[in-house]
């Protein structure tokens, strides 16, 4: 399962951010455009608001349990997940909390 974990990070490393480079080099905005975007509309707003909160769920999750277990390089989830998103952060937390 580790390895699936991980295989999941990458791609949701990658994935998601060609979308986004794509997105700022056919607009010319950069990030403050591609921020923009995801306010547009009602549908946007309501995706954005949705992985904030799952990203601010996972952030609580990956404190508590590394205080718990003191596992203190899992911590590196947190700034993949509000960096580079839940697609990421979520997989490598799985991936390092795995660990034997």
């Amino acid at each position: 399962m580790r390895l699936v974990y991980l295989a999941l990070a990458v791609w949701g490393a990658i994935h998601p951010m060609v979308w986004f480079v794509a997105y700022m080099r056919e607009t010319g905005t950069g990030l403050s455009g591609l921020i923009d975007a995801w306010y547009v509309n009602a549908s946007t707003t309501g995706l954005t608001w949705d992985l904030t909160i799952a990203a601010i769920a996972l952030t609580v999750w990956i404190i508590a349990e590394t205080v718990q277990r003191k596992a203190w390089a899992a911590l590196i989830a947190i700034p993949a997940t509000f960096c580079i998103g839940v697609s990421c952060g979520l997989p490598l937390y799985l991936f390092l909390r795995s660990r034997p």
